[in-house]
C-alpha cells in the first residue's frame, strides 16, 4: 500500500476527483491548506490597506491505494491539475506499513476492494 499526498490548486479539485474516479480511485481525504513554494507573493487589499500574501491557498488530497493504482492515480492527478504555471503543486508518495479499521479494530486489508 502507498499513500499519495497531492497539493493542488483549489480550482482543480473537481477535475482531479473526476480523473481519479475514471482510474478506479474513489477513496480520499480533502484538506484545505496554505503553503509556500516557488509561487511569488501576491498583494491583497483589505479595507483600503495593501498587504502581502505570502501563503497561497491550496488543496491537499490524501489517497491510500494498493501498489497497482499508484501510477494511474499519479498520472490522473498530473493530467487534470497541471496548468504549466508556477504553483501547480506537488505529489508525494509514501509507504504504508499497516492500516486499521477503527470500527472493528482489525488490520484493514480492504484497500484493494475500496478502489475497484
Amino acid at each position: 500500500m502507498k499513500r499519495i499526498d497531492a497539493i493542488i490548486r483549489p480550482e482543480k479539485l473537481q477535475l482531479v476527483i473526476q480523473s481519479l474516479r475514471k482510474v478506479g480511485v474513489t477513496g480520499f481525504t480533502v484538506i484545505p491548506v496554505q503553503g509556500r513554494g516557488q509561487q511569488k507573493n501576491a498583494t491583497g487589499v483589505y479595507r483600503g490597506t495593501k498587504y502581502d500574501i505570502s501563503l497561497h491557498p491550496k488543496i491537499k488530497l490524501e489517497i491510500v491505494v494498493s501498489d497497482q493504482y499508484i501510477q494511474p492515480a499519479v498520472q490522473a492527478i498530473i493530467d487534470s491539475a497541471q496548468t504549466g504555471e508556477t504553483g501547480d503543486g506537488k505529489i508525494f508518495v509514501y509507504n504504508i506499513l499497516e492500516a486499521y479499521n477503527i470500527r472493528t479494530g482489525q488490520v484493514d486489508e480492504t484497500i484493494d476492494e475500496l478502489n475497484n
